[in-house]
């Protein structure tokens, strides 16, 4: 690998490792958030009488908010695309970098040869933020499904 090579793999990597960071952070204070307001809702919910509706509700809000923090995630790697010109416009950057972080691959769409490994960079990203999304999704649905269980139980017993 000549110099100019390691100069442009460091940038990737000088650029790449912040961005991981910055998302992972934003991500995992946005989960929290979302898990809090949740928890919240849940207790004031308890005893009510429609289970299925709260089911309904919690995950359709959270996969909701999900889906807005990896678009936000997204946007601030696309960001990065144009600051760096790895990509030609705005439209671009958000197509290459949705396609990398959900590891879909198939924009047809290629960074600068200098800034190609950010795809690959983003793509292990989009592995933690996917990771911990579907931690969050199931301890949703193990945190509210029992809410509807236990209430069915209640009912079916009545009759």
């Amino acid at each position: 690998m000549n110099q100019t090579e390691q100069v442009f793999w460091a940038a990737d990597w000088a650029w790449s490792i912040p961005l991981i960071v910055l998302t992972v952070v934003i991500h995992v204070l946005g989960l929290g958030l979302l898990s809090q307001t949740v928890v919240r809702s849940l207790d004031r919910r308890m005893n009510r009488r429609h289970p299925t509706s709260t089911f309904i509700l919690v995950m359709g809000v959270t996969i909701l908010v999900v889906t807005v923090l990896h678009a936000l995630e997204a946007t601030i790697w696309a960001a990065a695309y144009r600051l760096l010109e790895a990509l030609p416009d705005a439209k671009r950057a958000m197509l290459y970098s949705l396609s990398s972080m959900t590891t879909y691959g198939h924009a047809n769409l290629y960074l600068t040869e200098h800034w190609q490994l950010m795809g690959a960079m983003e793509a292990l990203n989009g592995i933690i933020l996917f990771g911990l999304t579907t931690a969050v999704l199931f301890s949703m649905i193990v945190r509210v499904w029992p809410v509807g269980g236990m209430a069915w139980r209640r009912e079916s017993t009545r009759s």
